[in-house]
């Protein structure tokens, strides 16, 4: 039988090929199909079937006319077959599909997954090429040819995908955090850890080795005699023993510490993770993040103490100190997330807001202008703006950018703010000596909250 197949697929392939001499285009897409239902792992099927497709409508790149209507029912069937999991009917009904309009990026990437689903993993590559090449940027379709090209081993190709779904959302942390582990599998993988059966097996010259001895070293003394299952630390531990090159139970053990409050032991264990991880700059991330939060919590233990004894001046001083230390922490932290990704408005607007706490408003209001046009900031971008402008006596452009603020904002959400711009507003006309508009921008304040700063005193002065 098997002979037979392959007499009748080699006629088939014949008379396909002669047929695309003659640009009878139909007949031979008839005869490449009928190779690929005999041989649904054959690459080679399946690449002539699509060019053929091609060459018959025109390499148009649209496919034949209504394809969108035409393919409606197709969709549908292999949304229940996917829910039933029945993937020969999807590959079948995608290449069904495929027919009308080869170039569809949504029935490749069916394809691809049913072929990957059914073993195929030549031909799901391919069909997950031919999505990627009909929308380049779409995340789902670079996320699951990532995870094909890792289960194959290449990882240069899967980091590479992954990275692309990066340049184009680099706030996305599921993918950071993706490409930080992938990372860690290939440096695992090329020095052969994944075939160590204890930590003795573990080359000690290799620098992930050498992290782990230090880690050992720091954990001397802490571990007690329990049983698997009752100490979630202690079983962590015992997983980084035995596999020491591992990135995610060192990060799993980061976080248990975070989530008991042991900040201190948090931060020694990612430590030893960016050494295992290579220095990957997502670990270093975690680190940053943690040692921040680090300060943050000192800042609130000062602060603490000087509620606790306020006539103390050491301690106010050493709040003061922490304070700065924070803000100037972070400014370095985002100046080199900024500079990594570019195109994250959410980390220009945290460092405008910090270069503003320490008064650097010439290097706030660059950044603050980048994040204008992003509609979920607007508001606070243009609050922020104007205060810039106004702290470097540019009244005329603060004024504008709080004018056009005003209609923006909420009396209900947003009154911290409404009384922010009124005030900020007022003093401007009272600067430019419009007594009357300022007058009016203070009594919208008084209206609302009659203790705010000095407005009271600022409308009885006007006239005087």
């Amino acid at each position: 039988m098997s002979a037979d197949k392959k007499k009748i697929a080699s006629d088939c392939w014949k008379r396909g090929t002669e047929a695309l001499s003659r640009e009878q285009w139909d007949f031979a897409v008839e005869m490449f199909t009928t190779c690929v239902n005999m041989f649904p792992d054959n690459l080679m099927y399946r690449q002539t079937l699509r060019n053929a497709e091609y060459r018959m409508y025109g390499d148009n790149k649209t496919g034949a006319r209504m394809a969108g209507a035409r393919l409606m029912g197709v969709r549908g069937r292999i949304k229940k077959s996917r829910v039933m999991k029945d993937w020969e009917a999807v590959a079948q009904d995608a290449e069904k599909g495929l027919k009308v309009n080869p170039w569809d990026g949504g029935l490749n990437y069916d394809l691809g997954e049913a072929c990957w689903k059914l073993g195929y993993g030549d031909i799901a590559l391919y069909g997950f090429q031919l999505a990627i090449a009909s929308d380049p940027e779409s995340a789902k379709y670079l996320g699951t040819y990532a995870d094909l090209q890792l289960e194959r081993g290449n990882y240069n190709d899967a980091i590479a995908a992954l990275n692309r779904i990066i340049k184009s959302d680099p706030s996305n942390k599921s993918i950071r955090d993706k490409l930080s582990k992938l990372h860690a599998e290939k440096v695992i993988d090329r020095g052969g850890y994944e075939d160590a059966e204890n930590a003795e097996d573990v080359k000690e010259t290799s620098s992930s080795g050498n992290a782990y001895s230090e880690f050992r070293k720091s954990q001397q003394g802490q571990q007690k005699d329990v049983a698997p299952g009752e100490s979630p630390e202690q079983d962590l531990l015992h997983a980084i023993r035995r596999n020491p090159a591992t990135v995610e139970n060192y990060l799993k053990l980061a976080d248990l510490y975070k989530s008991e409050k042991k900040l201190d032991k948090a931060e020694e264990t990612y430590n030893q993770v960016l050494d295992v991880s290579g220095g990957d700059p997502s670990v270093r991330e975690l680190l940053e993040d943690l040692q921040l939060d680090i300060l943050r919590n000192n800042l609130a233990l000062a602060k603490q103490a000087i509620a606790a004894d306020n006539q103390d001046k050491t301690v106010e001083k050493n709040y003061n100190a922490l304070k700065k230390e924070l803000v100037l922490r972070e400014i370095e932290v985002l100046s080199a997330r900024v500079e990594r990704y570019p195109k994250d408005i959410t980390q220009k607007y945290e460092l405008a807001q910090r270069y503003m706490k320490v008064r650097e408003w010439q290097k706030a209001i660059p950044l603050l202008q980048q994040c204008s046009g992003d509609s979920r900031l607007e508001k606070n971008v243009l609050v922020a703006l104007g205060e810039c402008f106004l702290s470097v006596n540019n009244r005329v452009l603060a004024r504008r950018q709080l004018e056009k603020v005003l209609d923006k904002l909420d009396p209900h959400d947003d009154q911290e703010q409404l009384k922010k711009v009124h005030y900020a507003l007022g003093r401007i006309c009272e600067q430019e000596d419009q007594k009357e508009q300022a007058e009016e921008y203070y009594n919208e304040i008084l209206g609302v909250d009659y203790g705010y700063r000095d407005t009271l005193s600022r409308l009885e002065s006007l006239y005087k």
